[in-house]
């Protein structure tokens, strides 16, 4: 059964699916166009951080940051083996739920424009296609998504 709570970025398990994650970034981005958030970043009050397990193994993980009027999606990131499971689906939903308890309007994202299987998931979820919002700014590998909730 998969179990879908607050977790923690330092815990081990977490901490090799953050690693995986960010190597992956690395690998297909350049390195002014990667906004992913480090462990530690992922540690603060405004951030709530998931993690998605079976048992004792940790298959996904997830994170929002409360930015005051919209929710920000960081750290989507689900283990290979455990991909097409519905793992990415169960975290979106926790997040979305998150956001609705923090009573935020819209949720937003930026992705990669060559990450095509998160692009159809943020759009079955409901997101659609923005401008840059934040501190983003518009690049080439960049794609920005929000969801009104």
């Amino acid at each position: 059964m998969l179990i879908v709570e607050q977790g923690d970025p330092r815990a081990p398990q977490a901490t090799a699916l953050l690693q995986a994650s960010h190597a992956l970034m690395e690998r297909l981005f350049p390195p002014e166009d990667n906004h992913y958030l480090s462990i530690d970043a992922l540690c603060t009050p405004d951030i709530r951080f998931f993690i998605a397990r079976e048992g004792d193994t940790v298959l996904g993980c997830a994170a929002l940051a409360n930015k005051g009027d919209y929710g920000e999606v960081k750290s989507m990131f689900v283990s290979e083996d455990a991909r097409g499971k519905g793992v990415a689906d169960a975290l979106l939903r926790q997040l979305e739920d998150y956001a609705r308890e923090l009573d935020l309007p819209v949720m937003r994202l930026e992705t990669g424009d060559l990450l095509h299987a998160a692009h159809r998931l943020y759009e079955r979820h409901g997101f659609a296609k923005c401008a840059p919002f934040g501190d983003y700014v518009a690049n080439k590998t960049s794609v920005f998504m929000e969801k009104r909730i």
